[in-house]
């Protein structure tokens, strides 16, 4: 049995070179997903702060107008439309990286949730502590900072960790733009040896195992946050 299984690996990844095909999209889904992220968590935090702070404080109205918009838009359209957009639109007459392209437009996506997510758990912190923190002479920035943002960062972590696995999940349209990430590795081995299953079972396990080790991540980082709390 176990045989069988290490001929047909070898002649679908070895023999066939689709080994290269796969390196090259996990890499490009990875390094994708990376910066994606990280861009969505930036904009996220500044947008979602944005919102809380009109919403306590009603300043920035300007500001808070500009980020209700883009979070209309944004999560009111496919995200397969945006990255549309964003390559053959914004960037249509200019030769630029498809990964760029990909971190743009998934980042952007990305900080759109973040940024709900962000103003959730500013919301799910008890008001009065921000209460008793401003009648102890903290100015709202700092307040936020030292007592409401640790606990908000708390709350959050579980959702932002699904965030960021749609995020690589949705990376696998972006085959739309020719570009060689995964799933699309999966089908260029598939139309030189037409043995489907074996491929797709393999670039489903892949996708499996990363999921798998992010959330596994996520519990990680919420034990260590519950731990020093309860030490504080």
């Amino acid at each position: 049995m176990w045989e069988y299984f290490y001929s047909r690996f070898y002649l679908n990844f070895i023999e066939d070179d689709g080994w290269k095909y796969i390196t090259v999209g996990l890499k490009n889904t990875l390094i994708i997903t990376f910066f994606a992220c990280l861009m969505g968590i930036v904009l996220g935090f500044l947008v979602g702060m944005v919102r809380s702070t009109y919403e306590k404080t009603h300043k920035l109205k300007i500001l808070n107008a500009v980020c209700k918009v883009y979070l209309t838009v944004i999560r009111g359209t496919p995200v397969v439309v945006q990255l549309m957009i964003i390559y053959f639109v914004v960037f249509g007459s200019v030769r630029i990286s498809k990964v760029l392209v990909a971190v743009l437009a998934f980042g952007i996506n990305s900080g759109a949730y973040v940024a709900e997510i962000f103003r959730s758990g500013i919301q799910a912190v008890n008001i009065g502590q921000m209460e008793a923190a401003r009648s102890l002479g903290l100015p709202y920035g700092r307040a936020m900072r030292k007592v409401i943002l640790p606990q908000a960062v708390r709350i959050v972590i579980p959702s932002m960790v699904n965030q960021f696995i749609i995020t690589l999940k949705d990376t696998s349209i972006l085959y739309a733009i020719g570009m060689p990430e995964l799933t699309q590795a999966g089908s260029l081995i598939i139309a030189r040896n037409f043995r489907s299953f074996e491929i797709w079972a393999t670039v489903a396990a892949m996708y499996f195992v990363i999921i798998f080790l992010l959330s596994r991540l996520s519990r990680m980082i919420e034990r260590r946050l519950s731990n020093g709390k309860g030490k504080g």
